[in-house]
Formats: structure tokens, C-alpha cells, sequence
């Protein structure tokens, strides 16, 4: 009686997988430019809110329901962010298939055969029939030694956490745009009202110039500026209706509506503007998730620079089978079992220097995606700086041009009078009108400028996302449900 002995070739194999480790460099996130303070809040820095940027709904801060009805639909319709979406779910499904190495694969199959012979072959009288059957179960397992495939789940875990705050980046993207499109829409507005409620005055100076000819004080010509003035602000006025069906349509399409099934009702821009809060600058880096995309993909690439250098060592795998063999249609008893047990190393020993090829092109890949970062932190907080810096000196040119508008009004208030009273020219109140509609536009301009650079400074701050809100790779190994990004 024979005694069975464990495999010796097994016993390799669990020792070199106990014995197994992760070859490569362990990613430790790099450095980045990372002022102090930023140089546009000296002297200058908003009043913080009681509902700070944190929570999400970041336009909440302009206190405009439309807005908000318009902006909610963006995570829902946008097909900019549906599509990153996608690509999410694109990358999680990635990171299984990479998980599915660390395990091995088994395969089942099963065979039946019935051979006849005639009475001729068998030498039997009636002849013979033959069953045979095979079942086995066959196997394969590559143990990871050196950590190939641990390193690959590493890089494609960091690369779904780069998806996921790409699709993060697209929201916030497609969101200030909106914003942006909507001010823009409220500005256009608010213009149109300016301009019909100044043809309006414009038609009453015209009444005046009428009397005035009529009494023999004004000229016929008096009369044709005065008419000419007034049709063209009013033409002004009608062609503003280009650009807000413009921007109309474009909050349409960002909503995932086609144009002609989206209507704003007119209203005007608001004259105050929402008090920003603005943290310490290292806020930023967890607040942007464009910088958080550039440092996932640094350890995407890093963990690919280990998965490269697992292959300058040996592929180890085990293999196996085990089943049953016999004459009969299910021969499953000891007397019929087989089964087989070997573990296979296969190294490359020359290649002409790929591998090394290899790792020197993932370590330049991986010092450009540090290069990336760094920049796209810069970039960040020049956004920042830039936006800081148009809110402080439109602040003061919008107080100086309020002033101009002021004092433009009441010169032409001044001058009507003295025309009535036959005084001046008529060509003094047209000059004056004239300046006093510059001065007023240039008053709305400066304050969509101030709401657009508003809105471009909270993009540029991050909204409302957090870096923690990233899925982590417990998350993305496990593969539990989406977090909210």
C-alpha cells in the first residue's frame, strides 16, 4: 500500500508565494509650488458668509432661485458630465479586471464517448458498445512573486480615482459655465431695459425739440437728431435680443435640453454681489479636483514603474488537474481518479534591452506627470489670483463709475432745462445724453464683469468639492457604491 506524500512542487510554490513582495518604487506624493499667501488678498479679503462654499451647491451664495432650478440639472442631463460618468464606471470595471489576476483560473470540462464494434472486430455475435468519460477540472494560478499585478491594481485603482475626479472637474466645469451663460443672459437683460427705458426718455426730449420747432425756437434738424437718437437706441435694444438668445440656447444644450424647449423669463442682473470666502492657498490643492486628477495620475504612473520592473524577474505560475477517467458515462470513484500538479518559472534572458527600455520610458512618464502637477497647481493659483485681483479693481472702478453715472444724469437733467428755456443749443443735450448712455453701460458692464469674475473665482477655488470625496481604494477594490463627487 502506497502513502500519498505532499507534492514537492507544491511545497515550492507556497513558499515562494509567503515569500512574495512588491518590487518598484512606493509612491509618495511629490512636492508642489505652494505660496504662503495669496498676494491679492493684502488689504482686500471679502467678508465670509454664513453658508461657506462646502457645501455642494456652491451658486447658492447669489441667492437666485432660477439659477439654482438651472444648475441642478446639470449633474442629472449634462451630457459632458454623463459621458465622464461613463468613464468612470469604465475605470472601476478596469480595476476588476485587473483584481481577477490575483486569482486563479479554473476551468471544468467534460467528455463522453460511445465506441461501437461490430460482431467482426468484437468477435462477439452481436457485437459490443464502448462507453468512456472524462471529467476533469483544470487550473492555472500566477502567484504574483514579484508584485506585477498588485502594482498593475495599484496603478488602475489611482487611474479610476483620476476618473472620478475628472468627472468631478467636468461638473464643476459645465456648472461655471452655466453661471457665466446666465449672468451673461441677466446682463443682456438688464441692458435691453436700459436702452428702451432711455428711448423712452430719448422720445420725450423728442416731444420737447417738437414744441421747441413748433414755437420757431428749434431747427427742422433739431427735430431729425432728436428722432434719429431715439430710433437708434431703440434699434440698439432690439438687436441685444441676439445675444440673449445666444446665451439662452447655450444654458439649453448645458442642460441637456434642446433650445426650443427651454424659455427664461426676463429679469434684471442683481446689483450686490455675494461675499466670497477665500481660505489659506493649501486649501486650494484639496479643493481643485483638476490638482487632484494630476497627483492620482502621479501614482498611477508611479505603481506602472513597479509593474514594469516585475519584469526583469521570473513568471512563476501553478497549474493543475484533477478529475475522473474511466469506462462509464460518470466514472467518478477513486479507482478512476487522475490528477496532475506542476508549477512552471519562465524568465526571458534576452531581449535586447527592452525591459529596460521599458522602465526607463515609465520613469520618464512618471516625471511628467510630477511636471504636470506642479503646473497644474500653478495654474490654479494664478485662476485664483487673477479673479481676486479683477473683483478688487472692478470693486473700485464700479463705486468711481457710479459716481460718473450720477454726475452724467444730472448734467443732462441740467442742460433739458436750459434747453426749454431756450438758452443752450440742442446739440449740448444730445452730446450730454450720449455720455450719460456710455457712462451707463460701462456701469452694467463693470457689474457683470464683477458677477462673472465672482463665478470664475469659486470654479477657480473649487466649489464646493473636496478632495476627500475621491473614492478610496478600499472603495474601488471593494467596489462599493459610488460616493457623491
Amino acid at each position: 500500500m502506497k502513502t500519498r506524500r505532499p507534492c514537492s512542487a507544491l511545497a515550492l510554490i507556497l513558499s515562494l508565494a509567503a515569500a512574495s513582495c512588491t518590487v518598484g518604487p512606493n509612491y509618495d506624493r511629490p512636492s508642489a509650488p505652494e505660496p504662503a499667501k495669496y498676494k491679492e488678498m493684502k488689504g482686500w479679503k471679502p467678508a465670509a458668509p454664513a453658508d461657506a462654499l462646502d457645501r455642494g451647491a456652491w451658486w447658492a451664495v447669489f441667492r437666485d432661485a432660477k439659477l439654482d432650478s438651472l444648475e441642478r440639472q446639470i449633474e442629472i442631463s449634462n451630457q459632458t458630465v454623463i459621458g465622464a460618468e461613463a468613464a468612470y464606471r469604465q475605470a472601476r470595471a478596469i480595476v476588476k479586471e485587473a483584481q481577477a489576476g490575483l486569482f486563479p483560473t479554473i476551468s471544468a470540462n467534460y467528455t463522453a464517448i460511445d465506441t461501437h464494434q461490430g460482431k467482426a472486430l468484437s468477435g462477439a455475435g452481436h457485437g459490443t458498445t464502448i462507453v468512456t468519460s472524462d471529467l476533469f477540472a483544470s487550473g492555472s494560478w500566477d502567484l504574483d512573486v514579484w508584485g506585477k499585478i498588485r502594482r498593475t491594481v495599484e496603478s488602475d485603482v489611482a487611474g479610476a480615482q483620476v476618473s472620478a475626479a475628472d468627472l468631478a472637474n467636468a461638473t464643476l466645469s459645465e456648472q461655471a459655465l452655466l453661471a457665466i451663460a446666465y449672468f451673461n443672459l441677466r446682463a443682456a437683460d438688464s441692458l435691453e431695459t436700459l436702452l428702451y427705458t432711455t428711448a423712452a426718455a430719448y422720445k420725450r426730449t423728442l416731444e420737447i425739440t417738437q414744441h421747441q420747432y413748433d414755437a420757431g425756437v428749434a431747427s427742422k434738424a433739431d427735430v431729425a437728431t432728436a428722432l434719429a437718437q431715439m430710433l437708434t437706441t431703440e434699434a440698439s435694444a432690439i438687436n441685444v435680443g441676439v445675444s440673449r438668445a445666444q446665451f439662452e440656447h447655450a444654458i439649453a444644450v448645458l442642460i441637456g435640453k434642446p433650445p426650443a424647449e427651454l424659455s427664461i423669463a426676463k429679469g434684471a442682473l442683481a446689483n450686490n454681489l455675494p461675499a466670497i470666502p477665500v481660505s489659506l492657498p493649501s486649501a486650494l490643492l484639496e479643493r481643485r479636483p483638476d490638482i487632484a486628477a494630476a497627483e492620482r495620475l502621479m501614482q498611477q504612473q508611479s505603481a506602472l514603474i513597479g509593474a514594469t520592473i516585475a519584469l526583469f524577474y521570473p513568471d512563476i505560475s501553478l497549474s493543475g488537474t484533477f478529475g475522473f477517467t474511466g469506462p462509464h458515462a460518470l466514472a467518478v470513484t477513486l479507482a478512476h481518479e487522475l490528477w496532475t500538479a506542476g508549477v512552471s518559472a519562465a524568465q526571458v534572458v534576452f531581449d535586447g534591452g527592452l525591459r529596460g527600455a521599458e522602465v526607463e520610458a515609465a520613469r520618464a512618464t512618471f516625471d511628467q506627470s510630477v511636471a504636470n502637477y506642479r503646473q497644474t497647481v500653478l495654474t490654479a493659483f494664478q485662476q485664483v489670483e487673477d479673479n481676486l485681483a479683477a473683483l478688487r479693481i472692478l470693486a473700485r472702478s464700479a463705486k468711481v463709475q457710479g459716481q460718473a453715472v450720477k454726475a452724467a444724469q444730472e448734467e443732462v437733467d441740467i442742460l433739458l432745462n436750459q434747453y426749454r428755456a431756450g438758452t443752450i443749443s440742442f446739440t449740448a443735450v444730445v452730446v450730454a445724453q450720449a455720455m450719460l448712455l456710455g457712462d451707463q453701460e460701462t456701469d452694467l458692464t463693470i457689474r457683470q464683469n464683477r458677477f462673472l469674475a465672482s463665478a470664475s473665482l469659486i470654479e477657480a477655488l473649487g466649489g464646493g468639492w473636496q478632495a476627500h470625496l475621491l473614492p478610496s481604494s478600499v472603495d474601488l477594490e471593494q467596489q462599493n457604491p459610488m460616493p457623491h463627487l
